[in-house]
């Protein structure tokens, strides 16, 4: 059995960040929580939250003391403004006694993730999610509403992964030898069209959705109408029209890793089933992941 371990989780509240937190705690791991309003992180009773902020790194000196893991993610503040302090973020967790640091792949080149790849002193890793399956969530205020998905491109692919799985992969790197220096892509075990995860939704509802294809020009005046930036818009259109296939391939990271394969979109779906039954005042979950 793995010895008892202590961990600092930051972006703790975050989607990937809770997954992170619950999987290391049923692990038997100590966490310490890292957020900008403990008073509102609503996580665990058994897990340690902290105040501190990324980008003032200083904040982070009594959070580290003690623990010998540390999780990152790549973005600073709620407008996903990438972090610079990377640099003294690792300096400090070395100081601590920090051996094993994971990062949140942030969808491109970030200078938190290249410092920590450029840290070879440290046990690193870093994790590249797909597609979140958690996406699915974008859809709820249709579904519940008019009993509708209205998107774009519905012929895609992708293999998207449950963000517990993400969590799961995290926490046995953050507290197992073996996995320093690797980039692990994760994926879920089946690839899936927005037909697909349509049905699939259906099914856990019990009742069905009509799936209405928007051209390129109805997709981008919906995404406008919801406040995408223009930049976002073009990278849902980028990657919604053409995914690459690393968004698109199924490999069998989550397995390896953790002993046990990855979670199906039905898994997830019947998870979240009630978010797609009633009103959930849902208007949305940031930009999807691939």
């Amino acid at each position: 059995m793995t010895q008892k371990q202590k961990v600092l989780v930051a972006g703790a509240t975050g989607t990937v960040g809770r997954q992170i937190v619950a999987e290391l705690l049923a692990r038997g791991h100590a966490v310490r929580a890292l957020t900008r309003n403990p008073a509102t992180a609503a996580l665990p009773a058994d897990a340690e939250v902290v105040q501190g902020d990324l980008t003032d790194p200083d904040t982070l000196v009594p959070a580290l003391e003690g623990v010998t893991g540390l999780h990152l993610i790549t973005f600073g503040d709620a407008g996903f403004t990438p972090l610079e302090t990377g640099p003294r973020i690792l300096d400090l967790a070395r100081a601590a006694g920090v051996r094993r640091v994971t990062v949140l792949h942030g969808g491109g080149p970030t200078p938190a993730e290249d410092a920590v790849r450029a840290a070879d002193d440290l046990d690193w890793t870093v994790l590249m999610p797909v597609e979140f399956m958690s996406n699915a969530l974008e859809w709820a205020d249709g579904i519940t509403a008019r009993d509708e998905v209205r998107e774009p491109f519905v012929e895609r692919l992708s293999a998207m992964v449950h963000e517990g799985d993400i969590g799961a992969v995290a926490a046995v790197a953050l507290t197992e030898a073996g996995h320093g220096g690797q980039e692990y892509i994760l994926t879920g075990p089946e690839v899936l069209t927005v037909g697909d995860k349509v049905a699939v939704l259906a099914a856990a509802r019990a009742r069905e959705i009509r799936l209405v294809e928007l051209g390129e020009e109805e997709a981008v005046a919906q995404w406008r109408a919801a406040g995408q930036p223009e930049e976002v818009i073009e990278f849902l259109l980028h990657v919604y029209g053409d995914t690459p296939e690393v968004g698109r391939t199924v490999v069998d990271t989550v397995e390896k890793v953790t002993g046990r394969p990855a979670r199906t979109f039905t898994q997830w779906a019947a998870e979240h089933a009630r978010s797609f039954t009633a009103a959930s005042g849902t208007t949305g979950h940031g930009v999807p992941r691939h």
